[in-house]
């Protein structure tokens, strides 16, 4: 997919800290109307939410889409899960994968792709929390470098 078809609405970064992601999927998403003019708006909050299967269906829980401030009767609970449109055969590949002990499906982005609504789900493993204390320490040295790069840059010019 070319990246000027995509508008990313909402990225979970929380996600990449907690988690280990390991495999990425795309679904789309059943909305209502008021849903997706709020998620136009920018309205979404993604960081407690996660992906479940029931019954060979693929649903997000915890994703908080605000009521559109404009709607009117036909505004929905912001908090109800909502059902994910996948392929079965991604559902049994999935369904095998998270009864592995530790996997869970976590929602990454969510994003516009000509007019519909997609959601990235990551196939994740948990971090333990010396692993999250590995990646605080990369990334100060990542900024550091950068930091670095950036000022000899500067008095070389």
């Amino acid at each position: 997919m070319a990246k000027e078809d995509m508008k990313v609405i909402s990225n979970n970064r929380k996600a990449g800290f907690d988690y280990e992601l390991i495999e990425f999927y795309e679904a789309g998403i059943v909305l209502t109307g008021t849903e997706v003019k709020s998620l136009r708006a920018g309205a979404v909050n993604m960081r407690d939410s996660y992906g479940y299967i029931k019954d060979y269906e693929a649903y997000v829980s915890g994703m908080h889409i605000s009521h559109y401030e404009k709607g009117n009767i036909n505004n929905v609970d912001p908090d109800r899960d909502r059902k994910l449109l996948m392929h079965k055969s991604e559902i049994r590949k999935l369904v095998l994968k998270m009864q592995q002990k530790g996997y869970t499906l976590v929602p990454t982005k969510i994003y516009f792709v000509k007019n519909k609504v997609k959601i990235e789900l990551a196939l994740a493993k948990g971090k333990k929390s010396y692993d999250k204390r590995d990646s605080i320490r990369k990334n100060e040295a990542d900024r550091e470098i950068q930091k670095r790069i950036k000022e000899s840059n500067h008095t070389g010019a």
